[in-house]
């Protein structure tokens, strides 16, 4: 399964199918940190937000990568399951290093202070947050680019309507006063979250919130998978 996972890496970068995605989150994080300076908590927060269509559409872009008879023939040799999980494995590592580079770049850019006032947080904290808020998002922007990725969607107009009405989604049913919440992972709820203080109880909560979500949605995955074999 490691190996599959780095075969489907190497196919990711070395085609070039890596710099759409790349380009646009740092397109992003440059706008974000050219804003001005803020508190790491809040800068991350929002980075976490703005992230997210990134992270699904760089997973449906690794995930389409592979032609459909090399997915089938891994499919036979190492097992369906194993040739889901290898694929879900490379786009939350290609994730990992978008995440990396999120909470790196802003500060040469200036895009987050380290000044300390009285009363605020110190800025580990500020980074600690920011971290969470990235891995909490990760997960579920790598479970909405599968449930988009051709092997569910088998069309590039349906994967995309499945991407662009999935993050939309998001943060609609994310916004406060949202009549259902629960729907969508909490990417907005995380980032409302990380400006005050968090509450341990609630950062449990969010956490469990999101982890459950991500079950959902990737065994929404493996069944359409499994239908479509």
């Amino acid at each position: 399964m490691i190996a599959l996972a780095r075969l489907r890496l190497t196919g990711f970068v070395r085609t070039g199918r890596a710099l759409a995605p790349v380009l646009a989150g740092l397109l992003v994080l440059g706008v974000l940190s050219g804003g001005g300076r803020a508190e790491p908590a809040d800068a991350y927060g929002v980075s976490a937000v703005v992230l997210f269509p990134v992270l699904a559409w760089q997973t449906k872009i690794l995930l389409d990568v592979e032609p459909d008879v090399q997915r089938r023939m891994a499919r036979v040799v190492v097992g369906p399951a194993r040739e889901r999980a290898a694929g879900l494995l490379a786009a939350l590592v290609a994730g990992l290093v978008v995440v990396f580079v999120a909470l790196v770049l802003p500060w040469p850019l200036g895009g987050v202070t380290a000044a300390v006032g009285p009363g605020e947080r110190s800025v580990l904290v500020g980074v600690a947050l920011g971290l969470w808020a990235h891995l909490l998002a990760l997960p579920a922007a790598v479970a909405l680019g599968a449930l988009a990725s051709r092997a569910v969607t088998r069309s590039a107009g349906y994967g995309v309507a499945v991407l662009v009405t999935g993050a939309v989604l998001v943060v609609v049913l994310g916004l406060s006063g949202s009549v259902a919440p629960w729907l969508a992972p909490p990417v907005m709820a995380t980032a409302r979250a990380v400006t005050g203080p968090v509450a341990v109880g609630a950062g449990l909560l969010l956490t469990g919130w999101a982890v459950l979500w991500t079950v959902v949605a990737l065994t929404g995955y493996a069944w359409a998978r499994r239908t479509r074999a």
